[in-house]
């Protein structure tokens, strides 16, 4: 993909992700890793109205050179590539939404549990398609120490030989990663409607059982 597709490619999924209510205001952000450096959504741009020429563009140290300035979570971004490019060498796009029903799962009693994950295996295409989601505890927006967290969490969970490619920070919102937008995309509706499901459910779901996880691992390859 080229820099002038990627450029596109961006502006398209932002105005899918705004149009069908994933995002609000200027809530949320995408970036693409090019060969020489980012693109990156601008700091307090609408999703759903970007501009291609006004994307930032940065080179591989993260200095902008040029294009409106640079989201905030721009480090944030940049800790998820170079971590996830350990088990997934092809990374190449990070969204970040305030997706109500995730946020809201995080809204819960004991929320802020490291040791948690937002979401049990309630659905075999969550298992297949988007894998465990860590839940990071509250930092404020921006915060380094909140991107090391997630670089680390990263780490962890490659090395246990299921790599993850989904972090939810606890009362604002998930982080996917793909490689693509459009497949970061579709990893972000499935968590989110998933998120939703649990939330419409009358009591908790049973997860999937263990025989019933080997059996899309075998099947299809589901990284759980």
């Amino acid at each position: 993909m080229t820099e002038s597709q990627a450029r596109e490619e961006i502006c398209r999924v932002g105005k899918s992700l705004f149009d069908r209510g994933y995002v609000h205001a200027t809530a949320g952000n995408i970036s693409m890793r090019l060969d020489d450096g980012f693109l990156i959504t601008p700091t307090d741009a609408c999703l759903g109205f970007l501009d291609p020429a006004r994307l930032a563009r940065l080179d591989t140290a993260g200095q902008q050179l040029r294009g409106d300035r640079a989201s905030k979570t721009l480090a944030l971004h940049r800790q998820i590539y170079g971590a996830a490019a350990a088990f997934d060498p092809a990374t190449r796009c990070v969204i970040h939404t305030h997706s109500t029903h995730c946020v809201a799962l995080t809204l819960r009693p004991g929320a802020d549990d490291s040791e948690r994950e937002l979401l049990p295996a309630a659905t075999p295409y969550f298992v297949m398609k988007v894998g465990h989601v860590p839940l990071i505890p509250y930092h404020r927006p921006g915060d380094p120490l909140a991107a090391d967290l997630v670089a680390q969490t990263i780490t962890r969970y490659g090395q246990q030989d299921t790599p993850i490619r989904a972090v939810m920070l606890s009362r604002l919102g998930p982080n996917v990663w793909h490689d693509s937008p459009a497949a970061a995309m579709a990893t972000l509706e499935e968590l989110e409607e998933t998120a939703k499901l649990l939330l419409l459910s009358t009591a908790p779901p049973a997860p999937l059982t263990e025989n019933q996880i080997d059996e899309l691992r075998r099947t299809f390859g589901a990284r759980w």
